[in-house]
């Protein structure tokens, strides 16, 4: 199987997969992005493409409602996003883990615990995030790949890679490009369903856990999705059984 269907596979394993965390994830990115400008979608680009984003991922529009009134009412709530990258505890196994937090030492603490838990490690800023690359992922039941291509490239689209497995056209673009080839993909196929539509961090190699190791990370990866903070997770782990 190619590199894009495994990007797609993975991304079935991030931490956002249960749908109250979906709900809690975007619930605190349209929260921040109302509160860094005007909190409607029409005058506030970041908040609308945030949006965008959410009702891809099923969130349901009264989801959508409660951020954006909570940040009109002078909601108290501030988050910052923090990143953190860390191993596995063998095998060549790594991580990216992305946060929204209103309190650091709480969220390292919750991390440190996971990791511990795990006999896995926390390493320092750029240990891990230089074997990956940062990408706009789309993924549609669409499978011309000469009619898409030449559909975004007309529109200077940035395209990484493109790829249909089994019924289903996995896109890479620049993230700056992503909303840009959404419009394109619409323009295409008006009636389209995004099954992604996301910034996401992609590995240039992915590895396979056995064992202990892979009983370890897939522990790892459970607790990280039990953490409040915790926005995404991604790994170059290819193999997990996680639902």
């Amino acid at each position: 199987m190619g590199r894009a269907f495994e990007v797609r596979k993975a991304s079935m394993q991030k931490t956002a997969n249960a749908k109250a965390k979906v709900y809690s994830r975007f619930g605190k990115e349209i929260l921040v992005a109302a509160k860094s400008g005007e909190p409607d979608p029409d005058m506030n680009v970041a908040l609308k493409k945030v949006i965008e984003r959410a009702k891809a991922n099923q969130v349901p529009a009264d989801v959508i409602k409660r951020a954006i009134e909570k940040a009109k009412g002078g909601s108290t709530e501030n988050y910052t996003s923090a990143t953190y990258e860390g191993f596995g505890s063998g095998g060549g196994a790594t991580l990216i883990i992305e946060c929204l937090t209103d309190n650091n030492n709480r969220t390292i603490s919750d991390l440190r615990a996971c990791f511990n838990k795990a006999h896995a490690k926390i390493g320092v800023a750029g240990s891990v995030s230089f074997n990956y690359e940062h990408v706009g992922m789309i993924v549609i039941a669409y499978e011309n790949e000469e009619e898409m291509l030449d559909a975004l490239i007309m529109q200077d689209v940035d395209v990484k890679d493109l790829e249909v497995e089994e019924g289903h056209m996995s896109i890479s673009v620049h993230p700056s490009d992503l909303h840009k080839a959404k419009c394109v993909i619409e323009e295409l196929i008006p009636d389209v369903v995004f099954e992604m539509l996301e910034p996401t961090m992609v590995p240039n190699e992915y590895v396979e856990l056995s064992g202990d190791d892979k009983m370890l990370f897939e522990r790892l990866i459970t607790l990280l999705d039990d953490v409040d903070d915790v926005q995404n997770v991604y790994h170059n782990v290819s193999n997990l059984n996680i639902g």
